[in-house]
């Protein structure tokens, strides 16, 4: 719930410095190590914003991969683990880099 209340007094704020009266769709980035449940956050979002400029708007979700970066062949790369190996080299050394985002990337507003 707490990101959620989070959520709605960064759309409130910005319907304050923006001039917009109502959300119709906001879409957000989640990185898959945002150890966000998806489902849950949609439940919240919903009473959580009863009674805002946010009731009702659409909530669209768009998952992030998680990135990495090998210290043995210096390459970047998409993962879904924290432990994975590198594709290019093998190399278990690595750095996540990504992932972990929540962010709202834009809204539709009226």
């Amino acid at each position: 719930m707490s990101i959620c209340e989070s959520l709605v007094q960064t759309i409130e704020a910005h319907a304050r410095s923006d001039d917009f009266t109502k959300v119709l769709r906001l879409r957000l980035e989640i990185g898959c190590f945002g150890g966000v449940e998806i489902e849950a956050l949609r439940f919240g979002f919903d009473v959580v914003t009863r009674g805002t400029c946010a009731e009702g708007a659409e909530l669209d979700i768009l998952s992030l991969p998680g990135k990495a970066w090998c210290f043995g062949c210096d390459t970047g790369f998409d993962t879904d683990s924290r432990v994975s190996d590198c594709p290019v080299c093998g190399s278990g050394r690595i750095r996540v880099t990504g992932g972990d985002e929540l962010r709202i990337k834009d809204m539709e507003v009226i």
